[in-house]
């Protein structure tokens, strides 16, 4: 029975994660600066709409990650 224990317990620990996350939204995509390279995540935009570029201050565009739904279109 020791074996079986043992595999039992092995399994059961590879199975719990350590890793809860911080109780934050998980990022969907992020707006990106074509002229600077400037990425923001979409979780840290406020309000509606595209923001402006911190360092340049052109518009950003928004791109989905690859894992949401298949497209990085």
């Amino acid at each position: 029975m020791g074996v079986l224990s043992t595999v039992t317990k092995l399994l059961q620990a590879s199975s719990q994660s350590t890793d809860r996350g911080d109780g934050t939204e998980a990022p969907t995509g992020a707006y990106w600066c074509d002229d600077c390279d400037e990425r923001i995540p979409d979780t840290a935009v406020d309000g509606e709409g595209a923001p402006d570029c911190p360092d340049c201050g052109g518009s950003m565009t928004f791109e989905r990650s690859p894992g949401t739904t298949g497209c990085a279109c």
